[in-house]
């Protein structure tokens, strides 16, 4: 929700791994074109509408369903599938957002997820962000007590420049 207003009008919003749609339902509501997509969408079928599409599909197998589209945002929370993780940015539109939060690596000592391959690693998305030339809005790698205690990392970057973005004004 706080970096929701980064996200270029006009495009669609890929919001990955879904689940209940809160972020599909929010983004939405914001006036943005969905496409939510999971590999269960049986919680998010009922949001399908004139600007939520909803698709079911398989996220991590060999051929990537949503490879080379544009978006002018991505949304990812709670999911990590590294095999495409890299293609994200290449996905985004001049002036898309990058919105992705998931957990972190220490996360083990609060509960699930504990293996690594789920877990990022230090600086994994502000490495991506460089790699890439995301410009970084925002990033955090840190502890969170609510809704649980875990470990978390998360990151706002766009590729190329903010759009509609109002400058601040300084002094009286």
């Amino acid at each position: 929700m706080r970096f929701s207003r980064v996200i270029p009008e006009g495009g669609v919003v890929l919001d990955l791994a879904c689940g209940a749609g809160r972020h599909t339902a929010f983004l939405a509501s914001l006036g943005h074109n969905i496409l939510a997509i999971d590999r269960d969408v049986s919680d998010i079928r009922s949001l399908q509408s004139t600007s939520i599409q909803v698709q079911e599909l398989d996220l991590e197998g060999p051929n990537w369903p949503v490879l080379g589209q544009q978006f002018s945002g991505i949304v990812v929370t709670n999911y990590l599938y590294r095999p495409y993780l890299e293609e994200l940015p290449k996905m985004l539109c001049e002036g898309g957002a990058l919105i992705y939060e998931t957990f972190a690596d220490g996360n083990a000592a609060f509960g699930r997820p504990t293996n690594p391959n789920f877990l990022l690693k230090p600086g994994e998305l502000l490495a991506l962000a460089e790699r890439s030339g995301l410009k970084v809005i925002a990033y955090e790698d840190i502890y969170l007590d609510e809704p649980k205690p875990a470990m978390v990392q998360r990151i706002c970057a766009v590729k190329g420049h903010l759009k509609g973005c109002i400058p601040l004004q300084f002094g009286g």
